[in-house]
């Protein structure tokens, strides 16, 4: 008996990837998550830390900052734009009075004085209770991400940990010292260490971890971190890629099953919806739908588990956007919605690779273009969108139509399936996509799914299946059907698509975007 399919995807690759989402919620250029845990583990080596502790340490420094997400509703209450209140924080020591400095000077951000005197004043009365819960919801979150990914128990153990501190004046109070994991302490250093030399070089590194040295960090980790900081830090932070050094390492180097991959990426897809309460549940719907659509429309079942998959990933790059502006109840400014429309791009970007995750990358990408060229990232139209994409597009565009925002409630399924049947007949989304899309949503009429020039779903099918390449006889055999049917299908599609040969008939799927192209990611 054959064994669980490989996914061609191991689980340091998939959290890597999204670690490059996670490093945008944090208002830090890409791969600095990365760049830290490769700080880490260099001091872990010179500290003594176990070769077999390394991929537990790799986990913890992609994993720890992943719980924002979880957090970010009290963030944006307490302090406005809850990205550019990460990245200020790493300008500070959030211990003691300073941090309480901190918190007060942030309180209200980008509301009216006596609205931010008012969150100020609150702050101090409460004691901070709101930012505290807010901690602890990120510890919980990670650490039930960890447990789902099927990592250790030392591991979510240690994820619970990330906002405690050595002088024991961080979460939970009663951690210091020794008592919070090795990979941990060196977790926190280096992420802030990395920082600070991609903006000023060894010495601004070497300068802050003495600066926090008993107070946030382990002193014994700043002293072998001071003593050999060169070699510690990337000697050339724009050529430097982290991923070339964990792809080395043995105990991360185990492929997921395709089974493993499919579970890991609806956990990342919650993940990324707690974002904001009204996009809760929004990125598996999308996927189940976009997923039935192409089963619909019977596209090979490699294109369905591609389609189904990138409905899981389409949002990723929205950590790159904040709160604020996602549950803004008014109409977004020129700049927020620049913001908002750049999430696409980060999805493509940060699902680059391996070729695996481009694949779903590339039709993620595209899940905000419209068939007339007025949708975003590349604004590409028509025959440039992949039917794949087309179908991804339609499926987002329904279910947000039915989850609430802040500036309206839900729509009906009907009145849902309403605006998509006008925007087809603008000629913003592709028919035979968005009317499988309201079919799969229970939507649809009682007619069957017609495609270009009238093709069943099934005469798809076998285009899809000429057109790579399939004799008569391959079409038989790989749908279970005699070669005098596949050969009528064959004739009627010829006849309805006005072409003559298996060339011509190929370009027709093209144009048509009912080939996928998108075998192989971008090269971003």
């Amino acid at each position: 008996m054959d064994g669980p399919r490989d996914s061609g995807v191991t689980l340091a690759e998939l959290l890597a990837a999204f670690s490059l989402a996670t490093d945008l919620g944090l208002g830090q250029p890409m791969e600095h998550l990365l760049r830290s845990w490769q700080i880490a583990s260099r001091l872990g080596r010179q500290v003594g830390l176990p070769d077999e502790d390394q991929p537990m340490l790799f986990h913890v420094a992609m994993l720890s900052w992943v719980g924002c997400v979880a957090d970010s509703p009290e963030l944006t209450a307490s302090f406005g734009d809850d990205i550019a209140f990460r990245a200020d924080s790493y300008d500070a020591d959030l211990g003691g009075l300073s941090g309480m400095a901190f918190f007060l000077g942030h309180a209200g951000r980008g509301q009216t004085l006596p609205r931010r005197m008012q969150a100020a004043a609150t702050m101090v009365a409460t004691g901070g209770t709101r930012v505290m819960q807010g901690i602890q919801s990120h510890c919980l979150v990670t650490s039930t991400l960890s447990d789902q990914l099927g990592l250790s128990e030392e591991t979510s153990a240690a994820v619970r940990q990330f906002f405690a501190r050595w002088d024991g004046q961080g979460v939970p109070r009663d951690v210091r010292g020794d008592q919070i994991a090795l990979v941990v302490r060196l977790f926190h250093l280096a992420d802030v260490v990395e920082v600070y030399h991609r903006r000023g070089g060894v010495a601004a590194a070497v300068a802050v971890a003495r600066a926090r040295s008993g107070g946030q960090f382990d002193p014994s980790l700043v002293d072998a971190f001071c003593m050999a900081a060169e070699e510690m830090l990337p000697p050339d932070v724009d050529a430097y890629d982290a991923r070339d050094d964990f792809s080395r390492e043995p105990g991360l180097a185990g492929q997921l099953s395709d089974n493993d991959l499919e579970v890991a990426l609806v956990a990342l897809a919650d993940f990324t919806d707690l974002r904001c309460a009204s996009r809760a549940g929004h990125s598996r719907g999308v996927a189940d739908l976009a997923g039935e659509a192409a089963r619909l429309l019977r596209l090979p079942a490699d294109d369905i588990r591609a389609t189904h998959r990138a409905g899981l990933v389409h949002d990723i790059g929205l950590h790159g956007v904040p709160t604020v502006i996602l549950d803004k109840p008014t109409p977004l400014t020129a700049t927020e919605t620049e913001r908002l429309r750049a999430a696409s791009y980060y999805t493509e970007r940060a699902l680059s690779r391996p070729a695996t995750l481009a694949r779903l990358g590339a039709i993620a990408g595209l899940v905000h273009e419209r068939m007339d060229g007025s949708g975003h990232h590349r604004g590409v139209r028509g025959d440039a969108i992949p039917l794949l994409s087309r179908i991804l597009a339609a499926a987002c565009a329904f279910h947000e139509l039915i989850e609430p925002r802040a500036d309206r409630p839900a729509h009906t399924v009907k009145e849902a399936a309403a605006v998509i049947r006008a925007e087809i007949a603008r000629g913003r989304l592709d028919q035979l996509a968005a009317d499988a899309v309201l079919a799969a949503a229970g939507a649809g009429t009682r007619r069957r799914v017609a495609g270009p020039a009238g093709l069943t779903p099934r005469e798809i099918e076998v285009l899809s299946l000429i057109a790579r390449g399939s004799t008569t006889s391959d079409v038989a055999d790989q749908l279970g059907i005699s070669r005098k049917t596949a050969g009528a299908h064959i004739e009627r599609i010829y006849a309805k698509a006005g072409v003559s040969s298996r060339s011509t008939a190929t370009l027709f799927a093209l144009r048509n975007g009912l080939l996928s192209t998108l075998d192989d990611g971008p090269d971003i």
